[in-house]
């Protein structure tokens, strides 16, 4: 199990399994992150791992046409495509 932590708010912490995808678990558990369409073609999920960065998957090619490389540096991803693999801390 790993925690993700939803900083805005009331900073919410919950557990949810390995290799969850960090939407599917902010809608389940009421995180709060916004979305539209939550497959990959809006945008409007981006999210920042504010701790954990190394504990998310590889960037996907749907985020790449949403997100530019300085917002990847800089911790930025899509919910929709994340999958999480260890504890994290997001705000958006």
């Amino acid at each position: 199990m790993v925690t993700i932590t939803f900083l805005n708010g009331s900073a919410k912490s919950v557990q949810a399994p390995d290799n969850s995808n960090l939407l599917r678990v902010s809608i389940r558990e009421k995180g709060g992150i916004p979305f539209k369409c939550g497959g990959g073609l809006c945008g409007t999920c981006k999210c920042l791992i504010e701790e954990g960065q190394d504990n998310t998957d590889q960037i996907k090619p749907k985020e790449r046409r949403h997100l530019k490389p300085e917002d990847f540096e800089a911790g930025y991803r899509m919910a929709c495509q994340t999958f999480v693999t260890g504890d994290i801390k997001v705000s958006w």
